[in-house]
């Protein structure tokens, strides 16, 4: 059930910023030109040979064939739907179904990665040190989404299981998506949309690498130009 307080608003980004980690490989089956309608018939076949193509391609059914994006760099856009997981909910979703995330500008987009970034690091306990690289994926978006920023306790900073209801009502109701002022950085705005057509395919930006001093991330280094940035507290 959703609060009925989300407004549509027209969402016109010339451009979008998401940081994903850097070890993640295509999806040949995303990236060629077969029609998206028939990737479970390849799926299957292509299991027959590779017993790892499931694990590799993810649950394409979770994504109904009329929202499924292809081609070059698909990848980048139908990964966060197809290999969504309710070990990792997120503020919108409980993990049963996924969403692409961006930013409003580049710095949203760190703001955001870094603070969850630094909650995996916590849990996990890893030492200390330059711990993992990640790049920037540029897109832009044109389309109407709900606005939750005014949602009572939709933008809470820890306790998601709010956002997560209102995620799930406006998903069930036809929504394309959500936007919202960013929890991590004042003034900046966020997106997050429930299927991969309503954004477009994005290009690859620059890649970083965050440093872990053991309680935060304090540093990140730019690879392009190796310029290191200092990171607020």
């Amino acid at each position: 059930m959703v609060s009925g307080l989300a407004v549509s608003t027209r969402i016109a980004w010339p451009k979008t910023y998401r940081i994903i980690r850097s070890i993640y490989p295509p999806i040949d089956l995303f990236e060629d030109i077969a029609d998206p309608r028939d990737w479970e018939a390849l799926a299957a076949v292509e299991a027959k040979t590779n017993p790892r193509i499931r694990y590799e391609i993810g649950d394409i059914g979770k994504v109904p064939a009329s929202r499924r994006v292809g081609g070059p760099g698909a990848s980048l856009v139908m990964a966060p739907f197809v290999h969504c997981s309710m070990d990792r909910p997120g503020r919108f979703t409980d993990g049963n179904y996924g969403i692409y995330y961006a930013g409003d500008t580049e710095e949203v987009a760190l703001a955001e990665t870094i603070h969850h970034h630094e909650h995996f690091m916590r849990a996990t306990k890893e030492n200390e040190g330059w711990t993992s690289d990640f790049r920037v994926l540029i897109g832009s978006i044109d389309r109407v989404l709900h606005d939750v920023s005014s949602v009572p306790d939709v933008l809470h900073p820890t306790d998601y299981g709010p956002s997560q209801r209102e995620g799930r009502g406006l998903r069930d109701g036809g929504s394309d998506g959500l936007t919202w002022n960013s929890v991590r950085m004042d003034g900046g705005k966020c997106i997050g949309v429930f299927w991969p057509n309503v954004v477009t395919i994005p290009v690859q930006g620059r890649h970083y690498g965050y440093h872990w001093n053991g309680k935060r991330v304090d540093f990140v280094k730019r690879h392009d130009d190796g310029i290191v940035l200092s990171v607020s507290p």
